[in-house]
C-alpha cells in the first residue's frame, strides 16, 4: 500500500523560485554571447548564476538540475579560462541545458506538471560533453551508450563507525531536523494518545499521517534511513486505518508509542550515532507495526525509559521529499559524461492528500521560521517607528500654533492700513505720501498673508491626513510584530497528553484528559518555560488529586476521573487552570501537617485563612503525601510552579472543594515584551510602575496621615499601612511642597505592603521593555527601561526590590516622622534573611523578632546582594537554590567584596547531605544548617554564637 505523497515542502518552492530568477538570468546572458560571442566579461557572473542553481539544488535534493548546473558552470569556467570557445553551436546547447533545468525546477514544485524526458536529458549532457561543438540530435534515437546511472539512497550496510550522512554544505540542516523530529514527534504522542478509548476519527488520523510523511521526508533528506523506514510503516499504518482497511485497537497504542520514542531521540542525539546504533530497535519497531498491518497477533514493545516527547519549540514547518521510483534503470543511446545522473521522482499515484497540515494550521496560514535576535531588533524598530511617527501631532499642533501667529500679524496689517486709510489726491504732503507708501506695502503685505494662509491651511490639512496615516500604519506594524512573538498555547501541550497517560497507567487511574484554549495566543518565553509547571500540576493532580476507579464508583463517581487544562485570556493577563474533580484537599489536615512540621505553631495555624493555609504546599520540601513513590511525595514540584509565577511578575492561586477537586489557576502576562505600567513621577522624573505590581493608586488626604512608633501609616482595608516617599526609595532630593493631598502607589504583598508617596500620576502606558546594559550590573530597584510615546527614556521599578528597600527605609528609621528619642536607645542588631519562599522569610522573620533582633527580607540572592551593599547588617541567613543569584553564589560575593567579606553568614537549607554541606562551608559560610533546626533551637544558637544577643553593649 502506497500512503498518499505530500505537497512540495518550503524549500522546494524556495528553489523554484530562485531558480526561476537564475534561468532567465543565464538565458539573457546566453543570448548576448550568441549576439557578441567575445562578451567574456559576463563570463563570471553567469558562472556564478550557475553554481548557485548547483548549490541549492543540492540542498533540496533535485540532484538532475545540480547536474545540469555543474554542467553550465564548467562550460562557463573552461570559456573564462579560454579552453573552451562559446561557438553558436555550444550557446544552443546551453541554452537548451538552461530549458531543462527550468523544466524540472517546475516539476519538482508542481508535480502536476510533466517531468523531462530521460533522452532529452542524456541529449543535453551529450551537447555539453560534445568535443567538436557540433549539437547531437535531440529526438532522434542516439547509438548504444553505458545506461543511466540513477541514484538512489543505498540500504544501510552497519559499517562498525557511523558514517556522514550529510554533505558538509547542508549541515546547517541538521538543526532544522531536529526542531521538525521535536514538533512531529508532540504530534504523533499526543494524536496517539488521543485515540486510546474512543472509536477512531478520521479527523484525528489526518494528521497523524501526515505527520508521519513529513517524518519520513525529513530523515530522508539527513539520510538516516532507519528513522525512514519506521515513519514510513506508521504512515501506512494511518492510511490503512483511515481507509478501513485495519480496525485501530487499543493495544496498538505501546506499539506506535514506543516507535514514537524511538524518533524522537533523533532531536537529542548525534544522527549518523543514532542510526548506527538503532537499526536493530528500528527493525523491530517496523516489525512490530508491520505485524498489525498484516493483522498477525505480537507482543507490543515496552515504550523506551525515557521522558516523554518534549513539546514542539516551534510550529512544524514539514520537510518532505519526493519518494523515488523503484523502477529498473532506464537506458538511453548517447555518449554521456561519467558523473552519474540523479532522476527526479515519477508522480505518486494515490490520491491527493487533505490540505490540512501537521500542526492543526490551515494553508491560509504560512508558518516561517525566524530567529530570536531579529525578531527582538525588529520590535525595537517597530518601537521607535510609533515613537517617529507619534511624534508628527506635536509637530501638527506646532503648525497651528504658527497660523495662529499668521493670524495675529494679519490682524496687525489691518489696523496699520486703517491707520493710514483714505484716498490721496494730488498735491497730498509729504506725511501723506509717506502714509500712502506705507498703504500700499500694507496691502501688498496682506495679499501675500493670504497666499501663506492658504498655503498652511492646505498643508495642515495634508500633515494631518499624513500623520493620522502614519500613527495607524506604525500601530499596526507595532501589534503585528507584538503578535509575531506570540505562539498558540497548543504548541506547549503535545507532551502533556502522553505524560498523563503514562502515569495514570503506572498508578492504576483511569483518567479522561482535556486541553481547552490550544489556539490562545501566549509569548513564546512563557510558552518555553511553561512545560515544567504544567507536568507538576498535572502530576500533583493524577497522584493526590484523582481516586482510583473504586474509591470514585463508590461515591458515587465516574470511573474515570477528568482532568482539563485550559487557557485563557482575561482582563489583559494570561490565565492557566488545571482543575480535577477528584478527593480535594482536607484544610483541617493540611493544617495539622503545618503544625506537625513545625512551620507554625497551632495557635497561629487556627488563624490561618483557607488561601494562607494553601500557601504552605507551595513551600519547597513540603509535601502531604505519607510515602515517597517516583511520581511525588518529595515535596518538589509546586515551588517550581510559584517560582516560574513569580518570575514573569504573575501569581498562582489554588482553590478546593473536599470531595470535589481542586483548582490550580496560574495568572501570567500575556507577552514579556511589552509591560502595561502606571507611569508616576518622582523628584520630578517619570517611573514606571508595572501595572500587575501595583494594588491601586489613591489621593491620600494628609489629614488622614497617622504616626505609629514615629512612622507615618494611614488605614485601608482596617490595615495600616506604612508610608514611604518614593525619592528616598531612589536617593532623590525632596520635591517641593504641592498640593494637600498626596498620590500614594499601594505595592507589595499580604506579608509587605507599602504605600508609595510619588510626586504624581501621568497616566497608563503600553511600555515596550528593553534590558538594561549588562555593564550596569543589577541596579537597585530598576528592571527595565522603555521608550514614552515622545521618545524620552523612563526606567520600569523592579517592585520586589523596591519593597526591600522600603523595609530598609523603616527599619533604619529614615522616615520623616522619626521619633527622636529612639537615638538614645541601644542599636538593635540587625540580620538580613535571604530565601525565595515567603513562608520560609517569615518563619524566619518570626522566630529572630521573637529574640529580638531587627529583621529585613530579600527575595533572592541579587535583592540579598542589593540589601548587603547597602550595609548595617550584623549577619545574613541564606538559602541555597534561589532565582537569579544561589545563596552559595551570594556567600561568593560577600567574601569576595573587601567591605563585606568579614559578615557572618548562616545557610540554612532543606539539603543535608554531606557534599552539601561541604560546599557550603567551602564557599565561606559560618554556619550549614538545615531547617529542621527551627524547631530544636540550633538556628537562634547560631545566631547567638556568631552575633550574641539582639542589642549592641
Amino acid at each position: 500500500m502506497t500512503p498518499p505523497d505530500d505537497g512540495p515542502d518550503p524549500l522546494v518552492a524556495l528553489f523554484h523560485r530562485d531558480a526561476t530568477a537564475h534561468v532567465q538570468t543565464l538565458a539573457d546572458g546566453l543570448a548576448r554571447l550568441a549576439v557578441d560571442p567575445g562578451r567574456v566579461e559576463d563570463l563570471p557572473a553567469l558562472e556564478r548564476t550557475a553554481r548557485q542553481i548547483k548549490g541549492s539544488a543540492l540542498i533540496v535534493g533535485v540532484t538532475t538540475a545540480a547536474d545540469l548546473g555543474r554542467a553550465v558552470e564548467d562550460a562557463f569556467a573552461a570559456a573564462r579560462a579560454g579552453g573552451l570557445s562559446l561557438t553558436a553551436a555550444r550557446v544552443t546547447a546551453l541554452l537548451a541545458a538552461v530549458d531543462a533545468i527550468k523544466e524540472v525546477a517546475d516539476a519538482a514544485a508542481d508535480e502536476s506538471r510533466p517531468r523531462p524526458a530521460v533522452d532529452r536529458i542524456a541529449a543535453v549532457f551529450a551537447k555539453l560533453s560534445a568535443d567538436n561543438g557540433e549539437p547531437a540530435p535531440a529526438v532522434a534515437p542516439l547509438p548504444p551508450a553505458p545506461p543511466l546511472v540513477v541514484v538512489r539512497p543505498p540500504a544501510p550496510p552497519q559499517p562498525p563507525a557511523p558514517p556522514a550522512l550529510i554533505e558538509p554544505h547542508a549541515a546547517s540542516l541538521l538543526d532544522l531536523f531536529r526542531e521538525e523530529v521535536r514538533a512531529l514527534c508532540g504530534v504523533l504522542g499526543s494524536g496517539i494518545v488521543d485515540l486510546e478509548g474512543d472509536a477512531p476519527d478520521p479527523r484525528k488520523i489526518e494528521p497523524l499521517m501526515r505527520a508521519s510523511h513529513s517524518m519520513k521526508g525529513a530523515a530522508r533528506i539527513v539520510g538516516c534511513d532507519p528513522a525512514v523506514d519506521v515513519a514510513h510503516v506508521m504512515e501506512e499504518f494511518f492510511v490503512a486505518v483511515q481507509k478501513g482497511a485495519l480496525q485501530f485497537a487499543p493495544g496498538n497504542v505501546d506499539t506506535l508509542l514506543a516507535a514514537v520514542d524511538l524518533l524522537a531521540e533523533l532531536a537529542e542525539t548525534d544522527i549518523a550515532v543514532w542510526a548506527a546504533d538503532n537499526a536493530g530497535r528500528a527493525a523491530e519497531s517496523v516489525g512490530a507495526i508491520r505485524a498489525i498491518l498484516n493483522h498477525e497477533t505480537v507482543a507490543a514493545p515496552p515504550p523506551s525509559p525515557r521522558t516523554p516527547p518534549p513539546p514542539a519549540t516551534s510550529p512544524p514547518v514539514a520537510v518532505p521529499v519526493p519518494e523515488q521510483a523503484h523502477a529498473a534503470p532506464a537506458t538511453v543511446a548517447a555518449k554521456i559524461s561519467a558523473t552519474p545522473i540523479h532522476l527526479p521522482p515519477p508522480p505518486v499515484e494515490p490520491e491527493p492528500p487533505a490540505k490540512s497540515e501537521v500542526a492543526g494550521h490551515d494553508g491560509k496560514d504560512r508558518v516561517v521560521r525566524i530567529s530570536a535576535l531579529s525578531l527582538t531588533r525588529l520590535l525595537g524598530l517597530a518601537g521607535e517607528s510609533l515613537i517617529e511617527a507619534r511624534w508628527l501631532q506635536p509637530f501638527a499642533r506646532s503648525l497651528l500654533k504658527l497660523k495662529k501667529h499668521q493670524d495675529h500679524l494679519g490682524d496687525v496689517i489691518e489696523d496699520v492700513i486703517r491707520a493710514t486709510g483714505g484716498n490721496s489726491p494730488t498735491g497730498e504732503s509729504p506725511a501723506g505720501l509717506a502714509g500712502g507708501r506705507i498703504r500700499a506695502t500694507a496691502e501688498d503685505a496682506r495679499k501675500r498673508l493670504v497666499v501663506c494662509r492658504q498655503i498652511l491651511a492646505e498643508r495642515v490639512d495634508e500633515f494631518e491626513t499624513h500623520a493620522r496615516r502614519s500613527d495607524d500604519l506604525n500601530s499596526r506594524l507595532y501589534r503585528e510584530v507584538i503578535a509575531s512573538r506570540m505562539r498558540p498555547f497548543g504548541d506547549g501541550t503535545h507532551g502533556l497528553a502522553r505524560m498523563v497517560r503514562d502515569v495514570a497507567k503506572q498508578l492504576g487511574k483511569k483518567v479522561r484528559f482535556e486541553v481547552a484554549g490550544n489556539e490562545t495566543d501566549v509569548d513564546r518565553d512563557i510558552l518555553d518555560k511553561l512545560e515544567a509547571p504544567l507536568g507538576h500540576m498535572l502530576r500533583n493532580a493524577l497522584d493526590h488529586g484523582l481516586e482510583f476507579p473504586a474509591e470514585r464508583v463508590e461515591v458515587g463517581k465516574p470511573e474515570s476521573g477528568t482532568l482539563r487544562v485550559e487557557a485563557r485570556h482575561h482582563a489583559g493577563t494570561l490565565n492557566i487552570t488545571v482543575t480535577d474533580d477528584g478527593r480535594g484537599i482536607d484544610l483541617e489536615q493540611l493544617r495539622r501537617k503545618v503544625v506537625d512540621k513545625k512551620l507554625t505553631s497551632a495557635d497561629m495555624a487556627s488563624r490561618l485563612s483557607d488561601a494562607e493555609l494553601l500557601d504552605f504546599l507551595f513551600l519547597p520540601g513540603f509535601s502531604t503525601a505519607d510515602t515517597v513513590t517516583d511520581i511525588s511525595g518529595r515535596g518538589v514540584g509546586l515551588d517550581v510552579v510559584q517560582a516560574l509565577a513569580q518570575g514573569v511578575g504573575g501569581a498562582v492561586r489554588l482553590t478546593t472543594r473536599l470531595g470535589h477537586g481542586t483548582t490550580f489557576e496560574l495568572q501570567l502576562p500575556i507577552t514579556l515584551s511589552v509591560v502595561r505600567a502606571v507611569l508616576v513621577r518622582i523628584a520630578g522624573d517619570p517611573y514606571a510602575l508595572p501595572l500587575n505590581r501595583t494594588d491601586r493608586l489613591l489621593r491620600l488626604p494628609t489629614a488622614q496621615v497617622r504616626t505609629l512608633e514615629g512612622k507615618p501609616h494611614f488605614e485601608a482595608d482596617g490595615r495600616q499601612i506604612g508610608l514611604v516617599p518614593a525619592h528616598l526609595v531612589f536617593d532623590q532630593p525632596a520635591p517641593e511642597p504641592g498640593a494637600t493631598d498626596l498620590s500614594v502607589a499601594l505595592i507589595g504583598d499580604r506579608a509587605n505592603q507599602y504605600g508609595l508617596i510619588v510626586d504624581g500620576f501621568l497616566g497608563e502606558q503600553d511600555l515596550v521593555v528593553r534590558p538594561l546594559d549588562p555593564r550596569l550590573g543589577k541596579v537597585p530597584n530598576v528592571a527595565a527601561a522603555a521608550l514614552l510615546e515622545d521618545g524620552s527614556p523612563v526606567l520600569i521599578v523592579d517592585v520586589d526590590d523596591m519593597i526591600r528597600s522600603v523595609s530598609v527605609l523603616v527599619h533604619e528609621g529614615k522616615l520623616r516622622y522619626r521619633r527622636p528619642s529612639r537615638r538614645t536607645t541601644a542599636r538593635q542588631k540587625r540580620v538580613l534573611v535571604v530565601d525565595d519562599s515567603a513562608i520560609v522569610r517569615e518563619v524566619e522573620r518570626q522566630m529572630l523578632q521573637g529574640k529580638g533582633y531587627e529583621v529585613d527580607v530579600a527575595v533572592d540572592g541579587a535583592d540579598g546582594w542589593n540589601a548587603v551593599r547597602g550595609g548595617g547588617y550584623d549577619l545574613i541567613v541564606s538559602d541555597i537554590d534561589m532565582p537569579r543569584m544561589t545563596g552559595l553564589d551570594l556567600v561568593r560575593t560577600i567574601r569576595s567584596d573587601p567591605k563585606t567579606q568579614a559578615l557572618p553568614v548562616v545557610i540554612v537549607s532543606y539539603k543535608d547531605r554531606k557534599e552539601d554541606r561541604d560546599r557550603g562551608l567551602e564557599v565561606g559560610a559560618n554556619y550549614y544548617l538545615t531547617k529542621s533546626s527551627f524547631h530544636d533551637g540550633r538556628f537562634i544558637q547560631a545566631i547567638e554564637d556568631l552575633i550574641g544577643g539582639s542589642h549592641a553593649d
